[in-house]
């Protein structure tokens, strides 16, 4: 069985890893990656290890709608989408579409696909919104102890510069990140909105972005409803993510360095002030992997009735 997919907005970092991981796909064929800037070009110069014929194309959204693939994957910037997604519904509304980006992160029309905790929730939508990549660890790292807690959670996170994108901008520029911590968009961050959205509670996130190029880390600091010991809170992480093969847990703080170019999540550090009603817990992913490209490809396998977890190593 081979099911055919296509990808919009195919130079990104997170383009380049759909890529590879669909290519890498033993049921999925790439039916075509559209990008305005590479139009013409072929992939394998822009594609380190991949040597076959794919060429960029540059396709409207009638074109993409027209091609009548099985699922297309939209990597565009935010506020981009929609057009395909009309398109789409018009012309083959059975075509299972993914965005990337934040567009759909608040329609509840849309299955919001963070697998691990909205898994339940799938209904065989054919639209899905990819989580983002902070939303993500943030949610995941929060998600067991929600109903403990009694105020806002306060996130504070610091991402590597393939966050920024490819468009040339401060926050993706080496030489002004070296030796540098650049804090950007410190209230009202999509992210807080997002997790906020989400996860039903106000959520308090101040992002920064450093010289390495990709993996973020999140540190979350959580007021409890009582005194609480770590032992009891350690049990509640790994009854909520027990079997996930995604999600590691850990006692000591993870660091960015163990999860980069990894597919899964890991989460750890936990530690409790003095009095036991404030706990702190860390969580790291790949941006790009586990924040982006890995969760799209979870969400395609189960959305085309494959195994979730098909071509992506655990």
């Amino acid at each position: 069985m081979s099911l055919s997919i296509g990808l919009v907005g195919a130079r990104g970092h997170t383009g380049s890893e759909m890529i590879r991981l669909i290519l890498a796909h033993q049921h999925l064929e790439l039916a075509f990656v559209s990008s305005r800037e590479l139009a013409g070009k072929r992939v394998a110069d822009h594609l380190p290890g991949y040597s076959g014929d794919l060429v960029y194309e540059n396709l409207d959204a009638g074109s993409v709608a027209r091609r009548g693939c099985d699922a297309v994957i939209l990597a565009l910037p935010n506020g981009a989408s929609e057009p395909f997604v009309g398109a789409i519904d018009a012309q083959a509304p059975g075509t299972l579409v993914v965005d990337l980006s934040a567009d759909h992160r608040f329609d509840r029309n849309w299955y919001y696909g963070l697998p691990e905790l909205n898994r339940d929730r799938y209904r065989g939508q054919k639209r899905i919104s990819n989580p983002g990549c902070y939303a993500t660890s943030i949610q995941l790292a929060i998600a067991p102890l929600k109903d403990l807690l009694t105020g806002p959670p306060v996130c504070f996170g610091v991402s590597g510069y393939s966050g920024a994108g490819t468009t040339p901008s401060e926050r993706n520029d080496p030489d002004k990140l070296r030796d540098n911590l650049m804090p950007y968009t410190l209230v009202d961050h999509v992210h807080e909105r997002e997790t906020s959205f989400q996860l039903g509670i106000p959520v308090e996130f101040m992002p920064h972005v450093a010289p390495h190029f990709r993996g973020l880390t999140v540190t979350c600091n959580l007021y409890l409803d009582r005194q609480r010991s770590r032992d009891e809170l350690m049990r509640m992480y790994r009854a909520r993510y027990e079997g996930e093969p995604l999600i590691h847990l850990r006692d000591e703080p993870p660091q960015v360095r163990d999860v980069a170019g990894r597919h899964h999540v890991e989460i750890g550090g936990l530690a409790l002030a003095p009095g036991g009603k404030r706990a702190v817990v860390v969580a790291c992913l790949d941006n790009l992997l586990k924040g982006a490209a890995t969760q799209a490809m979870q969400n395609i396998n189960t959305a085309l009735s494959l195994p979730e977890f098909e071509g992506i190593p655990t």
